[in-house]
């Protein structure tokens, strides 16, 4: 029953997600990897902090006040606020730029909503995120003063809750577009805003209970040290009948929502849904999925740069001969065996390409430790049940599951992804389930569709022999490793050249005149390197290296070899006598001659080379009668 419970919950990504779904934040640091400065010799390193997200509808309340203003402790309230309004815009932009966002002020003196609520101003309505609107808050952000603020938006403490909450109703339902999850984040620092009003305050709990009831989670960011969420808000944010009722540090969840981190959003699906058969007459329903894939920039788009319109792409095929558009049934494939052109019919290459249907078939069970890591070929993907392939697949999955954990085993299977792809061997890792302090579900069950080698594939190198290191210099080697083993996540380190692109497209895009700047993590940390191994890797040096050697300075120029180098090959090479390209093109090996020695040969009898290497030997074919 768990693992069936279970299932769901992995196959829509929901793993504490929460906040950081908001700015996609990892938080990981140099510092966090290699543990408190302070406690350097201290093995319990700090761990990193994972990321996800999902697609959302979300609407900024954020309250104006005259107590949002004050800036005698540093910056005022307000400005945080739209410090974090700026930061989600520009996230969801990268992430996903079809969610839908909104900005709310309350408390103001103006009005402006579809219900003619007083002190409820819509800043901005749901919508896509776009430069207009981050610039609209750069623009709130650069008033040192707040008089023009006050004079355009105006502040006043008689307002209702509950109006503002009928507000966000009705800009959700208006917005025209279901979306996975509603949340309404309300930016305050007064705990009690309706003290000496207590109809106010039950028309507002009931209307935070409505929104509730239609999916809506309310999340209050409250500012200010002293504020007590008991007073008021704590009927306001947990309307049911939750039995924790408490919440997060604020500091921490503002600094989650000012961290930038451009990432692209992936949809969570499946890439296929498969049988695995185990023998004749049993089989299981599974869902491949797909655990690291390349981030690529996004792709440009074509423009006339005359109107700026978006250009369409039309490819045709011309005959060179006759100039006539050709269709795709008027074209053949070929290739060369044997010095013949072989030729082929779409069908029959749709045929050869056809081994047996989609799906993974069982061929047996080895020991884990069978399954080396050179034998990896590429990233792995995972399989869970699923009950729309096969009913019951989830029961027997689980039964396979356990099996092959208990025994340490992992199934060799055949795996066909799709029609018409070429079958390759896979090993089925299994994987425990790993639930964390919170009961939260940090690794799924299942397993890890290991991808194997062909023959072909697998390749046979010669090792020079070299000087064996003495027990006194591995010693010293351990102790370096030891000293610069640090908590290593991949999913914590951004790719510098994405950053830097998606940094570079923002300026131009806002109009700045700076670029930001872009903290590279794959650069090491050498300052804290040397204070944990200095005296270690010093220590290794006098080991290794020769009296008076310095490695700085020591193999800065590699000098040509004398007996199989690159330099003297290249020198053979020039010597040589020239190709026989006709003795050549009579054993059908024309293939092995370069472009530049056919080249070379046309020019010599009066033919002109032009094209790819294939025209070249065409032309040498009909020169020689072949």
């Amino acid at each position: 029953l768990i693992f069936c419970a279970r299932a769901e919950v992995w196959a829509l990504g929901a793993v504490a997600w929460h906040m950081a779904s908001l700015a996609g934040a990892s938080g990981w640091t140099w510092g966090g990897a290699w543990g408190d400065e302070q406690e350097e010799d201290n093995e319990d390193e700090g761990g990193a902090v994972s990321r996800t997200s999902s697609k959302d509808c979300l609407i900024l309340l954020i309250d104006c006040t005259r107590g949002m203003f004050d800036s005698s402790s540093g910056d005022a309230p307000f400005q945080l606020c739209m410090k974090c309004a700026k930061s989600v815009l520009l996230n969801k932009i990268i992430s996903n730029e079809r969610d839908l966002m909104g900005i709310v002020f309350f408390g103001t003196d103006k009005s402006k909503n579809p219900s003619d609520f007083k002190h409820v101003y819509i800043l901005q309505d749901l919508d896509t995120p776009d430069a207009r609107r981050i610039k609209e808050i750069e623009e709130l952000l650069e008033v040192d003063d707040y008089a023009e603020f006050s004079t355009k938006y105006g502040h006043c403490e008689d307002y209702s809750l509950s109006d503002v909450l009928w507000t966000c109703s009705t800009m959700l339902a208006t917005s025209g577009s279901t979306y996975s999850h509603k949340r309404v984040l309300l930016f305050t620092n007064n705990d009690d805003p309706h003290a000496s009003r207590s109809d106010l305050q039950r028309q507002a709990k009931t209307k935070a209970k409505d929104l509730a009831e239609n999916g809506v989670d309310i999340e209050l960011m409250h500012l200010g040290s002293s504020f007590n969420v008991a007073t008021f808000y704590q009927d306001i944010v947990f309307t049911g009948d939750e039995e924790d009722t408490t919440l997060p540090d604020p500091a921490e969840r503002f600094e989650e929502l000012l961290t930038r981190v451009r990432s692209k959003e992936v949809k969570k699906r499946s890439m296929q849904k498969i049988p695995l058969s185990l023998g004749p007459g049993l089989e299981i329903g599974v869902g491949v999925y797909c655990l690291v894939r390349e981030a690529k920039k996004p792709s440009f788009v074509r423009l006339d740069k005359r109107t700026n319109e978006e250009l369409k792409t039309q490819t045709k095929t011309i005959c060179e001969d006759t100039g006539t558009e050709l269709m795709p049934t008027d074209i053949k494939n070929y290739q060369e065996f044997g010095g013949e052109k072989v030729i082929f019919e779409r069908e029959e290459v749709a045929e050869m390409k056809k081994f047996a249907e989609p799906g993974l078939t069982l061929m047996g069970f080895k020991p884990r430790s069978r399954l080396k890591k050179h034998y990896y070929v590429k990233p792995a993907n995972f399989i869970y049940p699923d009950e729309t392939v096969v009913t019951g697949s989830t029961r027997l999955f689980s039964a396979l599951l356990d099996r092959c954990l208990s025994r340490d085993v992992i199934a060799i299977c055949r795996y066909i992804p799709r029609t018409n792809a070429p079958p390759c061997f896979v090993a089925l890792v299994p994987q425990k389930e790993e639930l964390d302090d919170n009961n939260i579900q940090v690794s799924p069950p299942g397993f890890h569709v290991n991808f194997l080698p062909f023959a072909e594939e697998i390749r046979k190198l010669n090792y020079e022999e070299t000087p064996k290191a003495s027990n006194e210099q591995i010693d010293k080697a351990k102790e370096i490793i030891k000293k610069l083993t640090f908590n290593f996540q991949s999913d914590a380190f951004e790719n510098p050249a994405l950053q830097k692109h998606y940094r570079h497209l923002e300026a131009i895009a806002l109009e700045h005149e700076e670029v930001e700047e872009v903290e590279d993590l794959t650069l090491p940390n050498t300052e804290r390197i040397a204070r944990r191994a200095g005296s270690l890797l010093q220590g290794f040096k006098d080991l290794v290296y020769p009296d008076g050697y310095d490695p700085e300075r020591a193999g800065t120029k590699r000098k040509a070899a004398t007996g199989g180098g690159g330099a003297a090959k290249r020198t053979k090479s020039s010597s040589d006598d020239t190709v026989d390209v006709e003795a050549e093109a009579r054993k059908g090996n024309l293939q092995k001659v370069k472009v530049a020695e056919l080249k070379e040969y046309l020019k010599s009898v009066g033919k002109k080379p032009a094209g790819k290497k294939q025209d070249l030997i065409d032309a040498v074919k009909d020169h020689l009668g072949i």
